[in-house]
């Protein structure tokens, strides 16, 4: 029979291979966190005509680094980020796997994401390589969208796992409705989308366009108006509810959408600086996301709370 002292080192390796809940919260928040500074520095590539600042791909130019020329650093500058966002989400994946207890879903989804942001490489590449087509151009942005959407799902995700903090109890109807103001929330930022894409910041100019700006104007209004009133509806019913997290988060969200509503305005009368519709998909990028984490913190409470949650919270018996 092995002495005890032979499995000593076998369950020091043990611990230090697993993360705790909490030190997995703060990957999935810094992967969140990256992805969301790709997705901005990504707008100021575009808005800047940087998109072929680097004539080439993975290389810019016939160096591995740029340049001293303001698009080729803008648009490396990107690459870089992007590049740090890939190690942040592989990062989060991979502690993922090792948090005992975690969701198996969790996981996969936190996998998922660090996936996306790998597949955004080539796309990129593929998108330098059609000299900005705008379908390549709206495929890039559109997988950006759907890994923000996917890591504020992981972050909250590992909040709720971390402090095993029961979502507050919201009538079904609630959280259907933000659910269904998800996919309104989508159509508005690509709608927004389409006109940067037929505007005069679609990558430079001798890129193609993408349709009529008037008319994508007259679109994307629209859809903001669509999503105004459900999201009102929404913001009302949570804050009667008196859930307090996601009564702050409506709040938040209601005053960006308010003030992206302003700031449209503004560069539309300006004659659309590159500045402002950079602040202005920001706070669009900003939008999405808290409508995505309404969504998930006011989903059916169906669900049971996590493993290692329920084994704090249990109550001793007597």
């Amino acid at each position: 029979m092995a002495r005890p002292e032979a499995h000593a080192p076998r369950l020091a390796r043990g611990r230090w291979r697993t993360v705790s809940p909490a030190a997995f919260r703060r990957f999935a928040f810094a992967a969140l966190a990256s992805l969301f500074v790709v997705v901005v520095t990504g707008a100021v590539v575009r808005l800047t005509a940087s998109g072929l600042g680097c004539e080439n791909w993975p290389r810019c130019g016939e160096t591995p680094f740029p340049e001293k020329e303001f698009h080729a650093l803008v648009e490396f500058g990107n690459r870089v980020v992007a590049l740090f966002a890939m190690g942040c989400t592989t990062l989060a994946a991979l502690a993922a796997r090792r948090v005992e207890g975690l969701p198996r879903w969790l996981a996969w989804t936190s996998a998922v994401v660090a996936a996306a942001i790998v597949a955004q490489v080539p796309l990129g590449g593929l998108t330098v390589i059609l000299e900005l087509h705008p379908v390549a151009v709206m495929a890039h942005f559109l997988l950006a969208l759907a890994a923000v959407a996917l890591a504020v799902v992981v972050a909250l995700g590992a909040d709720e796992f971390a402090r095993g903090r029961r979502r507050a109890g919201v009538s079904p109807w609630v959280g259907r409705l933000a659910l269904g103001l998800v996919p309104v929330a989508l159509v508005l930022v690509v709608t927004g989308a389409l006109v940067t894409a037929a505007g005069p910041h679609s990558g430079g100019a001798d890129i193609e366009r993408l349709g009529n700006i008037v008319d994508a104007v007259y679109i994307h209004v629209r859809a903001t108006a669509v999503f105004g009133v459900g999201f009102l509806v929404l913001v009302a019913l949570v804050f009667r509810s008196g859930a307090p997290l996601e009564s702050v988060i409506a709040g938040v969200v209601l005053a960006l959408l308010v003030l992206q509503m302003v700031v449209g305005e503004v560069q539309w009368r300006n004659q659309l600086p590159w500045w402002l519709v950079l602040v202005h998909v920001a706070l669009a990028v900003s939008v999405w996301a808290g409508v995505v984490a309404l969504a998930t913190l006011l989903r059916p409470s169906s669900a049971h709370l996590p493993a290692h949650s329920a084994q704090h919270t249990r109550v001793p018996s007597s």
